[in-house]
């Protein structure tokens, strides 16, 4: 690549550190800035001035943007060598809006060498229960979803286009102990009902320290427009993945109801996950990126 294309090329050797943007620095893309300080600069887009203090104090160099606002990352364009997008598109529409922005704002100048997508595995539609790898073709039934197909088609088409090397986790349910709202221990406290065995559905799951270090790891390891399904190595349906959360937490196991009587009584997004059932093959992640998982199953994640 001619040196005034490459982020790295056209400065001096001292400026040509990695400089990984990060946008949507959330749980998970803190825990990602953690994995990459001192690695790298690591930069991240806030569209909060109150997230300022809080991201220096990571180590991060915050950078104010909104995803929603056009013109406010122009100034991203050039800056960033690697990028991780994070980022959850709007809850309407059919396609990405705020992935569309900011692409053509990377356009204006050198492009990045890498971009991580973190995306949805909810992409698959149901699968009857089926073990799912990553040439599976997409089948989205929830607006939800189909905005993720929306978003990988773009980022495809920006890698090829660009020449970047484009990559595309598609993460499960994330879960961790010290996330907010990241284990079952509400819904149980609620008595919220789940599926009988025969009507229930395969989940899937990843903690959020292990996503992290697979989005680091397809940071630098990621082969070019690649697709990873992201999730660890539990096999277990809905019960009893709340089941044994309840063994662990000495709270009651869940009601079992049939299908018919979840409809009258759960709320839609909630039935949207009892509706799709999958399982997914995770080895092209421990295979091409190298990743270990630290909590291989969910029991040594909520323990």
């Amino acid at each position: 690549m001619p040196s005034n294309q490459s982020p790295l090329g056209a400065l001096p050797a001292r400026f040509r550190r990695q400089r990984v943007l990060i946008v949507g620095c959330g749980d998970v893309g803190i825990r990602v800035a953690r994995n990459l300080v001192g690695r790298c600069r690591v930069l991240a887009l806030t569209s909060s001035a109150a997230r300022l203090t809080e991201l220096r104090s990571e180590g991060v160099v915050p950078l104010l943007g909104n995803l929603d606002r056009t013109r406010t990352l122009y100034r991203l364009a050039g800056l960033a060598t690697r990028v991780v997008y994070l980022a959850p598109p709007p809850s309407e529409g059919w396609s990405d809006p705020r992935l569309s922005a900011l692409l053509r704002a990377l356009r204006k100048r050198a492009v990045p060498t890498q971009f991580v997508y973190g995306s949805t595995s909810g992409v698959y539609g149901d699968c009857a229960g089926a073990w799912v790898d990553e040439v599976r073709a997409v089948q989205a039934s929830t607006p939800r979803a189909r905005r993720r197909v929306d978003a990988e088609a773009q980022l495809r088409f920006f890698g090829r286009s660009a020449g970047t090397r484009a990559q595309i986790l598609r993460i499960p349910g994330i879960y961790a102990p010290d996330r907010e709202g990241g284990t079952p221990r509400d819904r149980l406290q609620r008595g919220t009902p789940v599926l009988r065995t025969e009507d229930d559905v395969y989940t899937n799951h990843i903690h959020s320290d292990d996503l992290a270090r697979a989005c680091v790891a397809a940071v630098w390891k990621g082969k070019p427009q690649r697709v990873y399904n992201v999730s660890d190595d539990s096999e277990l349906k809905m019960g009893d993945y709340f089941d044994l959360a309840a063994d662990l937490y000495q709270l009651p196991r869940p009601p079992r109801v049939a299908r018919n009587s979840a409809q009258e009584q759960l709320p839609v997004m909630l039935l949207s996950f009892m509706s799709e059932s999958r399982r997914l093959i995770n080895q092209r992640m421990k295979q091409e990126l190298g990743l270990r998982l630290r909590y291989p199953t969910v029991l040594e994640g909520l323990r």
